[in-house]
């Protein structure tokens, strides 16, 4: 497999581990809606998204030791889905504390 292949294809693994761990974060921000905290979800996302990071890390480490590293448009988008779902997941965190915060005050008011 050449250099342009192996790049590409960690590429597709980062963007697909950053995408299950947006969907699973979703996931979990409707169970939070609905009153249900459970944090099963959102550890199994945790994994997915330190999936996609130690590949990210890998790959930039690759380019580092290269004199001429090999960039490619997935790897571009493979950044690009992950810091977006970064994002995402840092905003999803504190919308899910301020519902915990919000059913907290609701319970001591009830």
């Amino acid at each position: 497999m050449s250099n342009v292949e192996n790049i590409n294809l960690a590429s597709m693994n980062m963007i697909l581990s950053a995408g299950n761990a947006r969907e699973l974060y979703n996931q979990s921000m409707d169970c939070v809606e609905n009153g249900d905290f459970t944090e099963g979800e959102r550890l199994r996302a945790e994994q997915e998204i330190t999936e996609a990071h130690k590949l990210q890390t890998r790959l930039l480490q690759e380019a580092i030791e290269e004199e001429h590293p090999t960039i490619t448009v997935l790897m571009v988008h493979a950044q690009d889905t992950i810091m977006a779902v970064d994002s995402e997941i840092r905003l999803i965190r504190r919308l899910q504390k301020l519902y915990r915060n919000l059913a907290c005050g609701k319970e001591e008011e009830g």
